[in-house]
């Protein structure tokens, strides 16, 4: 029987990670109210069309409505073109582009919950010479079944990052320039 990463192996794991030159990653203060143990991250892409928050709560001896001692609570919202803001299926794929990220990484999970939000705005009066703009907001958590394995969902949140904000896929078999590792 294998031993269980504590919480200070899984954050030196997410810590250790590489993320596209592309991505700008920090670490930020993390909820204290919520869980015994917390992390919180952020992401932005370099070009300002999207960013990101991730927070990981854990509470070893579990919580109403997790279903498991671990939760991913995430955030990301991204500029669109006001046609896709203004397609009534974009909150259904922006909730498929989630799911599709954490099938990627093998994320074994339970108990999704989110909205997708759509989002156009016009300025007016003395905001009138602001350009119009959409965007896309994805807000979810889920309780990842192992553990062992957040780090894969760390990749999968990035994954949903890139998604919203439209950086091309890296094709299988193509290095990429990446960050060495997460910006502390």
């Amino acid at each position: 029987m294998t031993r269980e990463k504590n919480f200070d192996e899984i954050l030196a794991e997410i810590r250790a990670m590489s993320t596209r030159i592309e991505l700008i990653v920090e670490e930020i203060p993390a909820p204290q109210k919520l869980a015994p143990f917390a992390y919180a991250m952020t992401a932005d892409t370099n070009d300002d069309v999207g960013t990101a928050r991730f927070v990981l709560l854990h509470d070893p001896a579990g919580q109403e409505g997790w279903s498991g001692n671990f939760r991913c609570v995430t955030f990301v919202r991204a500029e669109v073109d006001d046609e896709m803001a203004a397609d009534p299926i974009v909150a259904s794929v922006g909730w498929s582009w989630l799911i599709e990220s954490l099938e990627k990484f093998h994320c074994e999970y339970v108990q999704p919950s989110g909205t997708v939000t759509r989002v156009a705005s016009a300025s007016f009066g003395t905001l009138g010479e602001r350009e119009d703009d959409s965007e896309l907001e994805i807000r979810a958590s889920w309780t990842p079944i192992n553990g062992d394995a957040i780090a894969d969902h760390v990749r999968a949140w990035l994954d949903l990052l890139e998604h919203c904000a439209g950086l091309e896929p890296i094709q299988e078999g193509v290095t990429t320039l990446t960050r060495s590792n997460l910006t502390q």
